[in-house]
């Protein structure tokens, strides 16, 4: 039998109220593509953390690493290394190349920026590392992240992300850094104003590598591989791998380590994922409402397609007295820095996002994620799930299918 939500349910189930229906495509997707995964896809019942909870022989004060990283570690509250650190700081500590699968909230971030300012200290900054992320937020996280594990060792970056003045960051890089973190777009219009020199940066890193080597962004990412005629490092991350992208993967690394500890075909072991059923004449936005009521619906993170219908949902909630806001492309970057916040913070219940949250966003404890619309591939679907159920706590996804 499905495991889906109905009336039928022995737990607790969600009273659907029919309204006038919306006059729109069946799944309320718009004409940018419908999603053609097989539903069933969506249904998973979580198995216990505890079980594959992973265990490191080695604790962070233990690190072989400079003695003030391991001390701003222990002050950020970490003792012991996650699994896919404990396998890779060695690697890029000793400037190997290398390939990392991790599922979401397993410390990527940590295992490349933890080795890689170990190997800064003491050298001038000269615009050694680029590290590439798909969207802002994932920049500004990583940036954040460096800024506070190499407290007090006099290594400095500079964050480069569209939504903020470009003459600001012009005049940013006439201050050399040692790592430049952002986006392709940005780190495109730096290159094409001469105010970016790729000549000098000897290491690379590709953060939710799968998103930038698609068909998007590939070609962009291509130019900097090209233009980094000293590139000695190369270093990529995610949470998921193309089949597709291998060829492309290969030549950018050279007799790289590999380390792939999640299969791109699995999702979140430690997430209970369902389905809810949507019937013809029956207001999708009124089943949401309904769930999002409930008070175990404490922080919900729900996806739309578009940024229209992020819009157009967030206002729907907003009107019905939930504390929501949203975030997409269209809205200016202090605009979506504010909304995070107050989500991380529990200011507000609800966030409403396109795939902009879907990747590598570091957010505690949220209760819920909800996909108003099916995502168009299942990489897609992951990530999406994956900013629930992090850090071995247990999570809840649902999405809506016609």
């Amino acid at each position: 039998m499905e495991n889906t939500r109905t009336q039928r349910n022995n737990k607790r189930t969600f009273q659907h109220h029919p309204q006038r229906p919306i006059k729109n495509r069946p799944s309320g997707q718009s004409k940018k593509g419908i999603s053609k995964l097989n539903s069933n896809l969506f249904i998973k019942k979580a198995t216990p953390t505890v079980e594959s909870q992973y265990t490191s022989g080695r604790l962070i004060k233990d690190l072989t690493v400079d003695k003030t990283i391991v001390t701003n570690l222990l002050k950020k509250g970490y003792e012991t290394l996650t699994e896919i650190q404990e396998k890779s700081i060695d690697a890029i500590i000793n400037k190997n190349d290398l390939l990392g699968i991790a599922q979401t909230g397993t410390g990527k971030t940590g295992a490349f920026l933890i080795p890689i300012i170990h190997n800064l200290i003491n050298q001038k900054p000269n615009f050694q590392v680029l590290i590439i992320s798909p969207t802002r937020e994932l920049a500004l996280q990583i940036d954040e992240e460096f800024k506070s594990i190499a407290t007090s060792l006099k290594l400095y970056s500079t964050s480069l992300i569209g939504g903020t003045s470009v003459r600001t960051d012009i005049s940013n890089l006439r201050r050399p850094s040692h790592v430049v973190i952002g986006t392709p777009g940005r780190i495109g219009d730096m290159i094409r104003q001469n105010a970016l020199n790729l000549k000098s940066f000897s290491i690379l890193v590709l953060d939710e590598f799968d998103r930038l080597l698609d068909m998007g962004f590939y070609t962009e990412i291509q130019r900097f591989v090209d233009g980094m005629y000293n590139r000695k490092q190369t270093v990529l991350f995610s949470a998921t791998e193309e089949k597709s992208q291998k060829q492309i993967i290969s030549k950018l690394l050279n007799n790289p380590v590999e380390v792939k500890l999640y299969n791109e075909n699995k999702s979140g072991d430690n997430i209970d994922q369902e389905i809810v059923r949507v019937k013809d004449g029956e207001n999708k936005m009124s089943v949401l409402l309904n769930m999002i009521q409930d008070s175990s619906f404490e922080k919900v993170l729900v996806f739309a397609e578009t940024k229209r219908w992020v819009s157009k949902v967030c206002k729907s909630l907003q009107g019905a007295g939930i504390k929501a806001d949203e975030i997409h492309g269209n809205k200016s970057q202090n605009y979506r820095i504010k909304a995070l916040d107050l989500f991380k913070n529990k200011k507000i219940q609800v966030l409403v996002a396109t795939d902009v949250a879907a990747r590598g966003l570091d957010i505690l404890n949220v209760t819920h994620v909800i996909n108003y619309h099916q995502p168009l591939n299942f990489d897609s679907y992951i990530h999406r799930i994956g900013r629930t159920g992090r850090a071995g706590k247990s999570g809840k996804a649902y999405t809506f299918v016609n």
